[in-house]
């Protein structure tokens, strides 16, 4: 499972708003796919310039993940760093293509359904759903002291 942090639920919040409000959306395309609108929104690069990139590697977004190798800078690599840099793993970057892991499909309102990997509605709902999962493991990582350090220091200033 994906590092919980701020970034990515935000890039992952902020993909599924993009694609709720209507940008180019195709999953047969290494652009304008799940992963490929994520990718816009984590790079601030155009669909164009992805389908450019991707195509240095060979195959979709699952492919290039799996073969994903860190230290090369080819084009593509660069990209799936982008990724990885942001808390997914290649697992994540297969996931959030084909919309299938369980443990999100769980967590969806309503429970458990299995979602189209094409269809805009159903990545919106995926992404969206990812994030919250993501938002809570990192909120419940959160370790405040009680009582705060500041408060026992005034109780006992006096």
């Amino acid at each position: 499972m994906a590092y919980p942090n701020l970034v990515l639920v935000d890039v992952l919040r902020q993909t599924a708003n993009n694609l709720k409000e209507g940008v180019h959306y195709a999953w047969g395309n290494h652009g304008a796919c799940n992963c490929g609108n994520l990718m816009q929104v984590v790079a601030n690069v155009s669909k164009e310039e992805i389908l450019t990139y991707a195509h240095t590697g060979f195959g979709e977004w699952t492919e290039l993940a799996e073969e994903y190798c860190p230290v090369s800078n080819t084009p593509v690599n660069l990209m799936i760093k982008k990724l990885t840099d942001i808390g997914l793993t290649p697992t994540d970057i297969h996931h959030l293509e084909y919309l299938d892991d369980k443990l999100v499909l769980e967590k969806l309102p309503g429970g458990f359904k299995w979602l189209k990997r094409n269809v805009r509605e159903d990545v919106v709902l995926y992404f969206s759903t990812f994030a919250d999962i993501l938002e809570e493991a990192y909120l419940n990582n959160i370790s405040i002291p009680y009582p705060p350090k500041e408060v026992l220091e005034r109780e006992y200033a006096g």
